[in-house]
């Protein structure tokens, strides 16, 4: 490859809106994307255009009570006055945005396109304030123009072992991961507690000073943790302050291009930043792993990612983790042998819970926020972690303005690896003594429980909320034998 094909990020945009905002207007999620992706456009043409999947349209039953439009990156592109070539809607998942980034930059670096927008948004907060009111808006609309939808991307998300007791929902299956944490750690639930406060307390310092984040409210470690009126149980042990805060209005955009064209364009070089290291792995069905507490695919992600760009843990300045619940970034620092209480942060834009969590497409702000920390320390190195299902799908993403011609990545051998090892056996008939892995319980539902028996199959069950096993769960600081 020849270097005027090196592809780089040269662009990026980002905006949101509050429903308090004196200039709030009541934007789409397809306004909101396509006003970041003016903001990073520089005036270049646009070969592809790749939107992040909104939750309104992630699901086969997802429903959008405003309407929403057909063909949402023709319909984005329409706005911008643009007829890309391409026109792609990505799988659902929190990694999409990451994913995409490395796609497309391969594709510039193939010769097959010069330029690639990749945006998304989400006007959730609208959406539910509105969708009961008389004069609320429609956001329902058609666009011409052929779309690569490449769809839901859902399958082995929703074990129908699982699904029987009712945890569909995200915290109720992060809570079983977190829970199996404790275990394996020894750990109190009150400890636990603890240390999942102190981890997300530092995010809240970020939130409050960045000009986008939904919540700009410094919190104590105690403030997160305690369950309160206003931070209601969500699922064990799960505050409302610690999980995804999905009620946002929020927009982001990439613009790549190749060196060529933005030589050509006149793009000045401080606004080039490149993707050094990249790698995009996938984690077995949840009741398949062996360990529940674990997380081997955004570890082995993150590796590869590094391998590839030639630098060390060491060698970050900025790191963003994935921070949908605490488990989703705990998990990847046990696996790295990253502290948690890392001198330089494990965010750039505050979290999930605080910044926002706009649907699949809150990593596409985590890459907006690296870049610009790129550009202001010009060779200094920043990672993004983008996570996807429950802790299932996870992309990485290595950037810096340090030029880098570009490397192709050995995901592929790397995921062979990962899927070698042998899935743990699931039985619907457990007997005789069991240990028990994890268990959440979420308020006036039963406690869900999975466990493994003498010869180690998994199983799930059901235990009634309250009551002394389910106290002996919460006392307890290893897994119980039942």
């Amino acid at each position: 490859m020849s270097a005027d094909r090196t592809p780089v990020i040269v662009g990026v945009g980002e905006v949101s809106e509050r429903l308090t905002d004196p200039d709030y207007r009541r934007r789409s999620a397809v306004d909101l994307a396509a006003e970041a992706a003016a903001q990073a456009l520089h005036g270049v043409p646009v070969d592809i255009i790749a939107a992040v999947r909104q939750f309104e349209i992630s699901t086969p039953w997802s429903h959008a009570p405003l309407g929403r439009a057909d063909n949402v990156p023709r319909a984005i592109a329409a706005r911008l006055g643009r007829t890309p070539k391409r026109a792609i809607l990505e799988v659902t998942g929190g990694q999409a945005p990451q994913r995409l980034v490395t796609e497309l930059a391969g594709e510039i670096a193939a010769g097959r396109a010069d330029t690639a927008l990749i945006c998304g948004a989400e006007a959730m907060s609208t959406v539910a304030h509105w969708a009961g009111a008389d004069d609320r808006p429609d956001f329902t609309e058609h666009a011409e123009g052929r779309i690569e939808d490449r769809g839901y991307g859902l399958d082995g998300l929703a074990p129908p072992r699982l699904a029987a007791h009712g945890l569909l929902d995200p915290p109720g299956q992060y809570a079983l991961f977190e829970h199996a944490r404790r275990a394996r750690l020894g750990l109190s639930h009150a400890d636990y507690t603890a240390a999942m406060g102190a981890l997300f307390a530092p995010f809240t310092r970020v939130a409050a000073a960045h000009p986008h984040a939904a919540v700009r409210t410094v919190r104590t470690a105690a403030e997160l943790v305690t369950v309160t009126p206003s931070n209601r149980l969500v699922a064990d042990p799960y505050p409302r302050y610690l999980v995804s805060r999905d009620k946002v209005n929020q927009g982001a955009a990439v613009l790549l291009t190749s060196v060529d064209v933005a030589r050509r364009r006149r793009i000045p070089r401080d606004r080039w930043v490149f993707l050094h290291g990249h790698a995009d792995l996938r984690e077995r069905d949840v009741l398949d792993r062996p360990d529940l507490s674990a997380y081997p695919a955004a570890t082995a992600a993150v590796r590869h990612a590094l391998d590839v760009a030639g630098i060390g843990l060491d060698d970050l300045t900025t790191i963003d983790l994935y921070s949908c619940f605490p488990i989703a970034v705990f998990a990847v620092c046990d696996g790295l042998g990253l502290p948690a209480d890392d001198p330089r942060g494990l965010t750039v834009t505050g979290g999930l819970p605080f910044f926002g969590g706009p649907g699949n497409n809150y990593a596409l702000h985590a890459i907006v926020e690296t870049v610009r920390r790129a550009r202001r320390a010009p060779g200094t190195f920043g990672l993004v972690g983008a996570n996807g299902g429950f802790l299932s799908k996870y992309s990485a993403g290595i950037y810096s303005t340090a030029p880098a011609r570009w490397r192709a990545n050995d995901s592929a051998t790397i995921q062979a690896g990962l899927d070698a090892v042998p899935a743990v056996d699931v039985t619907d008939d457990p007997a005789g003594p069991v240990t028990v892995e994890t268990y959440t319980r979420k308020p006036g539902q039963h406690a869900v429980v999975i466990g493994r028996t003498a010869d180690g199959r998994r199983f799930v069950t059901a235990t009634p909320e309250e009551g002394d096993l389910l106290a002996h769960f919460r006392d307890s600081p290893r897994p119980p034998a039942a």
